[in-house]
């Protein structure tokens, strides 16, 4: 008994020498938290998760109900597995360590767990990491060449499923791990070692989705029956993809993209006399479109059904739509250079062609070069204009892109493409472009002169500040603009899309409204607004106006009313509806041909998603004590019985 004791103490000395061996100082232990901070180490990390559809499943999880623990040892020393082993690996070496667990049985099996380490280094050892296809979303696309190569780097290891956790170690963590890689190494046939204990197990499933934003200028007069004015449609995206799901920043795809509309829009609040004009500007911010363009399927589909949340809109007069993707990697040698990916040859796009001319020129200083794609490409890139094409092949439209025919951006839909991907005068320049063709456009004017579009000009400023706020954790949402207008719940940004809580609404609860989201529809709710001929009513949610809309409503419930016609358009799959608190999956409809291949992703649900770090004893040391233990029984059982022999014996001769 005494022997089976000493265990919890000797324990309790190897987890204070690991706490030691990584803090360097011993700190008292007063009370329970304080022990299990010294035997434990939680670790931060970003998870690979679960995602299903129809057809399967792909990304992470425990590969069952239960935590899994092992040892951690680094892959290139991990050749020969005969025990359970979590692996650490370097970002470089992942995709070999993929490849072999799939092709290597034996190896695989004693994977319970990959620890992928991370750091500044890491991105000057690649060539490149794009963990989604070569032909992102190859099944949507308007035409038959779906085995063309946009992106090179595309490795398709995000689409496959994994039986074990995969975490993406900070990098403070990444130091802590393979300093106890290494400790396990030196001592792998000692009597301790450390071990990851994951966390990861995934359950029920809730649909991919949230909110897209749509707004106009100017401001649509919502008491007239019937809107005569075609449409301009300016588009972005909002939402990326990364292998793990809370490291998706998608700096340059899309969020260059964004910040150009944002700041497009920014330049043209400015300017006077937008009701006089011949066009009506309407801007659209997408989100879900990583996951099957969730968010144009669903605006397109409201737009067919005449929905509340489209009010004030017609797909018949929309006349041209004007995409901005990727365009943060668009400078090089002091030269911005984008390309113009058009849907072909109509007058709306010449149109829009000849007006994307004239801003260049009125633009020469800035060094902007506009290029049409190569006739050789197969149609337009991966982009939202798809879901328009499909829709109507008729549809007058073009991409601005900074590529021609393959992807710049070596981080596709990956955690590296984060704000040191792009350069913001690149994104300065696509905005600028953006702003005067819109207006030339709007106005239809042929003799406009320079001096009106010299006065429309992009805020170098506010573009860096977004950059600052919406693709960085310092100071991330945190920063003024973003607190100006919303509560932000986050202060790291992530534009995973996320999923659909509660059954979706044009007028959401704002919980469920993702902060990005709810920042973006305030941004363009309070620039695309008009004065209003009373003083600015204070209001909490609603205001009593239907062309009215409630502006940091977060803020202390004292949000101002302004005229604008800014809205939520729920984003989520055609396929499917919400009704009676449950939902259904409805069946393909012939009208709808992305909704036949529409895969309908879903999330696992999760309550905590957890990595920790503690030391153990090994089996065999385990194994060493009990026999020890029952042999010590053993022993003093026969030297007792011999002892009391012996005594007995002694005290009959007295």
């Amino acid at each position: 008994m005494k022997a089976m004791a000493v265990r919890p103490l000797l324990l309790f000395f190897f987890f204070a020498q690991v706490r030691l061996s990584f803090s360097g100082e011993l700190s008292s232990m007063e009370s329970i938290p304080d022990l299990q901070e010294s035997m434990y180490m939680v670790v931060d990390g970003y998870p690979c998760v679960r995602l299903l559809n129809l057809s399967g499943k792909i990304g992470c999880s425990n590969p069952g109900r239960e935590k899994v623990v092992a040892s951690i040892r680094r892959f290139r020393n991990a050749n020969d597995l005969t025990q359970l082993t979590a692996v650490l690996v370097s970002l470089d070496e992942l995709q070999d360590l993929l490849h072999r667990i799939s092709n290597d049985v034996s190896f695989h099996k004693n994977i319970v767990g990959v620890l992928v380490e991370s750091g500044a280094e890491i991105r000057d050892k690649l060539k490149g990491f794009s963990p989604t296809q070569k032909f992102p979303q190859a099944e949507f696309a308007p035409y038959p060449s779906i085995n063309y190569e946009w992106n090179s780097m595309g490795s398709g290891i995000m689409l496959k499923a994994y039986d074990f956790p995969v975490f993406l170690l900070s990098e403070s963590s990444t130091s802590m791990l393979q300093e106890v890689a290494d400790k396990n190494e030196k001592v792998m046939n000692g009597y301790t070692t450390s071990v990851a204990e994951f966390d990861l197990v995934m359950q029920t499933c809730l649909p991919l989705g949230g909110y897209s934003v749509w707004s106009s200028l100017p401001p649509i007069n919502m008491s007239l029956s019937y809107q005569s004015k075609p449409i301009i449609l300016l588009v972005a995206s909002m939402d990326s993809a990364s292998f793990f799901r809370d490291k998706s920043l998608g700096a340059d795809s899309p969020i260059s993209g964004l910040l150009s509309l944002l700041a497009a829009v920014d330049a043209l609040s400015r300017v006077d006399g937008w009701n006089d004009l011949n066009k009506q500007l309407v801007f659209l911010v997408l989100t879900g479109e990583a996951w099957g363009y969730l968010g144009s399927r669903r605006f397109l589909h409201e737009l067919d059904m005449q929905s509340d949340g489209v009010s004030g809109l017609n797909s018949s007069l929309i006349e041209m739509v004007l995409e901005i993707g990727s365009v943060g990697k668009g400078s090089s040698q002091g030269v911005k250079t984008f390309f113009t990916h058009t849907t072909g040859v109509s007058s709306a796009v010449n149109d829009a062609l000849d007006a994307l001319k004239r801003a260049q020129d009125s633009l020469k200083s800035e060094n902007i070069e506009v290029l049409s794609s190569n006739s050789s490409n197969p149609g337009i890139p991966p982009s939202s204009l798809m879901a328009f094409l499909k829709k109507n092949s008729l549809t007058s439209g073009i991409v601005l892109e900074d590529f021609d025919t393959a992807f710049t951006n070596k981080f596709y839909h990956s955690h590296l493409d984060d704000m040191a991907n792009i350069n913001s005068s690149a994104v300065v320049a696509a905005a600028s472009l953006i702003a005067r063709s819109l207006y030339i456009l709007a106005s239809d004017n042929n003799d406009m002169h320079s001096s009106v579009l010299g006065a429309i000009n992009v805020n170098t400023s506010l573009v860096e500040e977004l950059m600052g706020c919406l693709l960085s954790c310092k100071p991330g949402l945190s920063c003024e603009m973003v607190k100006n207008y919303i509560a932000p719940a986050n202060v790291c940004p992530s534009h995973y899309v996320g999923v659909v809580i509660g059954e979706p609404s044009f007028k959401p609860y704002l919980g469920y409204v993702d902060d990005v989201s709810r920042f973006v529809w305030n941004f363009l709710a309070d620039r695309t607004s008009t004065p209003k001929e009373n003083a600015s009513s204070s209001c909490s949610k609603d205001c009593t106006n239907e062309d009215e809309v409630c502006i940091r409503a977060e803020i202390n419930g004292k949000g101002v009313c302004v005229i604008s016609t800014t809205r939520y358009v729920p984003a989520y799959s055609t396929r499917l509806m919400f009704e009676s608190g449950i939902w259904n999956v409805l069946p393909p409809n012939s009208s709808d041909s992305m909704g036949s291949v529409d895969p309908v992703w879903t999330e696992s649900n999760w309550n905590t998603i957890g990595l920790r770090v503690y030391t153990i004893q090994n089996g065999a040391y385990d194994h060493f004590i009990l026999i020890g233990g029952i042999t010590v029984t053993i022993l003093a059982y026969f030297m007792i019985a011999l002892a009391r022999s012996l005594i007995t014996k002694a005290l009959k001769r007295d």
